[in-house]
């Protein structure tokens, strides 16, 4: 029985087989729907060709070309990813704007027989969706911000909470990001953060999955981690807050800093590149100082001195700008698993 396809505004109030976004692997790449997979009906190259055709001889052209490469690209994807699909197979299907693309696609399965749900509005839709969601999600949750100099272990002792059933967000995790001027992750190279837009994605996926009648445990941050911003009205809470601030000796500070950065002293070259940014601020003999350690390997008192001149310094500016609730300080010796036990025991969870 061939069917038409049905519309909706809010598809996050069905359940779906698949969601199919037929946008163009880079549209796709800069985000997405959480759980979509990716079929293009145009891939870049393709849409880049029938723009240009657009522009350059006349809209006509450019639709004759266009739907040719649509057909051919859906043919491929019925004999490479639907061929398999049960009767009941029910996809969500958008694209940029709900437009020609998604209901291509939409047209042919549902013609199969299939029933197909294209997105109104498309990824469009979808945006408006996650920014509103962004203001009203923060505002429903309590928050229990844990603080602490740079090097304390803030994340690890966030992942053991975890661990113990407590509902942690983790957005350094979620930025790929440390959060630092050194922050960037290593996985072989430099790992790249995701955009903003998946960010905040990803950001209302976890927000939703949290019960708003327990706590949230968070790092304190700035509302910067790396390149991507935290939504306002979560970092407006975040700073309304009370705060947890553990502390540590420097040393073990240090220790944990050269264990958890290794590819820093592994590429030289590359902390010289970064510890430049802080010229402006520092000045050229400092740098040149920091630099000379480097080439010596004097790990630990380059650590020092840079926990000494920057990083203790911006945290307590940081502390005392933004979170100014600071309900209780925990002295802990060391970041073993003892030692953080003892630190979860104390805060009863």
């Amino acid at each position: 029985m061939m069917r038409s396809p049905n519309y909706t505004e809010q598809p996050w109030t069905e359940t779906y087989s698949e969601i199919i976004d037929v946008r163009s692997e880079s549209e796709f790449a800069e985000d997405h729907i959480p759980g979509a997979i990716n079929r293009p009906v145009l891939n870049d190259a393709e849409r880049a060709k029938v723009g240009t055709i657009y522009k350059q001889v006349c809209s006509f052209e450019a639709r004759k070309v266009g739907a040719s490469l649509v057909a051919q690209n859906i043919a491929r994807h019925l004999d490479d990813h639907f061929a398999t699909k049960a009767k009941d197979y029910h996809p969500l299907v958008y694209c940029w704007r709900g437009g020609q693309r998604s209901n291509s696609m939409a047209l042919v399965l549902s013609q199969i027989g299939w029933q197909v749900t294209v997105l109104q509005g498309g990824y469009k839709t979808y945006r408006t969706y996650v920014r509103d969601q962004l203001e009203q999600l923060p505002q429903q949750l309590t928050y229990q911000v844990l603080c602490g100099l740079t090097g304390s272990g803030k994340t690890h002792i966030l992942h053991q909470l975890a661990q113990r059933g407590v509902q942690v967000l983790d957005l350094e995790g979620l930025a790929n990001h440390r959060g630092s001027l050194l922050g960037q992750q290593w996985e072989g190279k430099l790992s790249p953060q995701p955009s903003q837009k998946s960010f905040e994605s990803q950001l209302v996926q976890k927000l939703q999955s949290f019960d708003v009648s327990k706590p949230v445990w968070v790092e304190a941050e700035s509302n910067k981690i790396g390149q991507v911003y935290l939504p306002p009205s979560l970092w407006q809470q975040m700073k309304q807050a009370n705060c947890i601030e553990v502390q540590f000796p420097q040393a073990t500070r240090i220790e944990w800093l050269l264990q958890e950065y290794p590819h820093l002293i592994n590429h030289p070259d590359l902390l010289k590149q970064k510890l430049k940014w802080l010229k402006s601020r520092y000045g050229r003999d400092k740098i040149n100082e920091w630099y000379s350690l480097i080439d010596a390997a004097q790990w630990h008192t380059l650590v020092g001195d840079l926990l000494n001149y920057h990083y203790d310094p911006a945290y307590q500016r940081s502390l005392g700008q933004c979170y100014v609730h600071v309900e209780r300080q925990l002295q802990i010796p060391d970041l073993s698993q003892a030692s953080i036990n003892g630190l979860l025991d104390t805060l009863g969870v």
